[in-house]
């Protein structure tokens, strides 16, 4: 039978039934979203779909709630909110329907999962100490949405509802957004593996167009390779390459005496005409012609090496 209704609960909102009411809607976009606690909405029936409420998880009759004894847990010990019990069992689904290739799935899926998933699932069963993270603690995305919430003096029956369904899609744009950029990132890896492959001990990669590349660096052992270079718009570029996504610490960065110059002092400092920009913490520069750019990566590989 078709899913007619999906079923969560009633009153104040977070962020893993909203994120799961985004995922559900969007495969079952003909599926009413019910808010609810009453008996005859939270019982299991074939044509629905409950989330967040019911203290049951059973997929087999489409139950996903968490905050029964015991609540469901990963297989590493750690808990699912409601929505990783809807990221296991419906991610997939919802991959395959924004056409990404089948190839591809496993990996996003589990990217997804790691990423986003996991910290909202851990945030809203309060295994993970918000405060920790001092004022960057107020952009963590549940307590965004929580600036959503009606108002404690709106007297509006409907103001959780309203509020709820106004959000609904805001997250979805949010969810797909990142779910491209992962696909986007797994495209870019497989032309820079290809070009890693046929780059032989050069410590320049070249790359055909500006595409993000510290992943790609990440799951490669190109540990030889120090400096990126590329075309954007009329100029060129030369990147630096960080030593993991979560540090800024770079594998060689650009020489000390080009830092924060630009145009005629950067070309004197650097010994190469079209030198236009390097940022001041030396992990980018901008040249006006491939010819220069390749320059200025030979000085700073050079640079490198005669500092190491």
């Amino acid at each position: 039978m078709d899913i007619k209704y999906l079923i969560t609960h009633s009153g104040g909102f977070h962020a893993d039934e909203l994120l799961s009411s985004a995922v559900l809607k969007f495969l079952y976009p003909k599926a009413k979203i019910i808010r609810s606690r009453e008996q005859k909405w939270i019982t299991p029936s074939s044509d629905k779909i409950i989330y967040d409420v019911g203290a049951d998880y059973n997929s087999g009759i489409k139950i996903f709630d968490h905050h029964q004894r015991p609540s469901p847990l990963r297989k590493d010990g750690q808990p699912f909110s409601s929505f990783g019990l809807i990221w296991k069992h419906y991610g997939k689904a919802f991959l395959e329907k924004n056409k990404i290739l089948a190839e591809d799935i496993d990996d996003i899926h589990l990217e997804f999962d790691t990423k986003f998933v996991l910290p909202i699932d851990l945030l809203d069963n309060g295994a993970i100490n918000l405060s920790s993270g001092g004022t960057l603690s107020n952009l963590s995305l549940p307590v965004l949405l929580e600036n959503f919430k009606p108002a404690f003096d709106d007297t509006s029956p409907t103001a959780n509802d309203d509020a709820f369904h106004q959000l609904l899609p805001i997250i979805e744009t949010f969810i797909l957004s990142i779910i491209r950029n992962f696909a986007s990132k797994l495209r870019a890896e497989k032309i820079i593996k290809a070009l890693i492959n046929s780059l032989g001990s050069s410590e320049i990669l070249e790359l055909p167009k500006a595409m993000p590349f510290q992943s790609a660096f990440e799951r490669s052992n190109a540990n030889h390779i120090l400096f990126i270079v590329y075309p954007r718009g009329s100029e060129w570029t030369l990147n630096t390459i960080k030593l993991s996504e979560n540090t800024f610490e770079q594998r060689a960065s650009l020489p000390a005496s080009w830092a924060g110059l630009t145009n005629k002092d950067l070309e004197t400092a650097s010994g190469v005409i079209g030198a236009k920009f390097c940022h001041n913490a030396r992990f980018i520069a901008i040249a006006e012609t491939r010819d220069a750019i390749l320059k200025m990566a030979e000085k700073a590989v050079k640079e490198f090496k005669r500092n190491i």
